[in-house]
């Protein structure tokens, strides 16, 4: 029991991990924006996770590394969009639109009818955050579809993740997925911050969101993972949109109204529905 309850703590302290760095590398965008940003934070990721986990010790076969490039594509692209979304929305709301890319997967996977109710009500979280709601009319429509297609990317991100992880060590796909996501978002980032990403000022931050949002909480997620089984990590991941919107207003002063924050519970209420009834868990891991 005490094992458990440890795994659900280092669970938590994995989300808030994530929500943090968000915030932190919000406060890159107006020195580097959001491609140059999410550049800096994949390139920091890869390079702790290749001193963490040494992935050049294991020879990949032409097979192994096309998987890990497809998995490292849609990091690559899913990070991408996440922050060019936060450039424009709340925290919160971008965390609770990425967040039906694993839910869908989640209810796919399952085939039962039930779960397509919970389908119905992130629909009605998503329809809540349109701007032709009163609550949300100030909100960026560009933005919203920056988080959706991170969410897109997310449930990608999902299936290769899940093929790599049967033909590769898990350390060494993250550590090579996360280089390939690097490479693919390197050219946005030089195209739109130039050099300024050698601003040796700005490294100390970029520094920590790459351990705050990619290298602690991905540690803390596998040794989680070990105790607790994938139904209970669902349930637990169902909050995640919550602390995101929690971290916004408390890091950020990104206030939402009350039909914002009814939106982001339908949300969560799906992710958790889902969790409980799917016959197979897909465990979504870690953006």
């Amino acid at each position: 029991m005490d094992l458990m309850l440890n795994a659900i703590l280092l669970l938590l302290v994995s989300m808030v991990s994530i929500q943090s760095g968000a915030t932190l590398a919000k406060n890159l965008f107006p020195a580097l924006g959001a491609a140059g940003t999410s550049s800096m934070r994949l390139f920091f990721a890869t390079l702790i996770l290749a001193i963490i986990f040494r992935p050049w010790r294991t020879r990949l076969t032409s097979a192994q590394v096309k998987g890990v490039a497809f998995y490292g594509l849609s990091l690559g692209l899913m990070n991408l969009l996440f922050y060019f979304a936060l450039e424009r929305i709340p925290l919160g709301i971008a965390v609770a639109l990425e967040f039906t890319g694993p839910l869908t997967v989640a209810i796919l996977a399952s085939q039962r009818k039930l779960d397509y109710l919970w389908a119905v009500v992130a629909a009605v979280g998503i329809v809540l955050l349109l701007p032709i709601t009163e609550g949300s009319a100030h909100l960026d429509m560009l933005g919203m579809i920056f988080a959706i297609g991170a969410g897109f990317f997310w449930a990608l991100y999902i299936v290769f993740g899940k093929k790599t992880s049967a033909n590769v060590p898990g350390g060494v796909a993250a550590s090579y997925g996360m280089a390939f996501a690097a490479l693919v978002v390197l050219p946005f980032g030089f195209a739109t911050a130039g050099t300024k990403l050698f601003d040796l000022s700005l490294v100390p931050l970029a520094f920590a969101v790459g351990i705050f949002s990619s290298a602690l909480p991905y540690s803390l997620e596998m040794i989680s993972l070990k105790k607790i089984p994938a139904s209970t990590f669902g349930v637990l991941m169902s909050v995640e949109p919550a602390i995101g919107a929690l971290a916004g207003l408390a890091f950020l002063h990104e206030e939402l109204s009350l039909m914002q924050w009814l939106a982001i519970a339908c949300v969560m209420i799906s992710s958790l529905g889902s969790s409980l009834t799917s016959k197979k868990a897909v465990v979504p891991p870690l953006e």
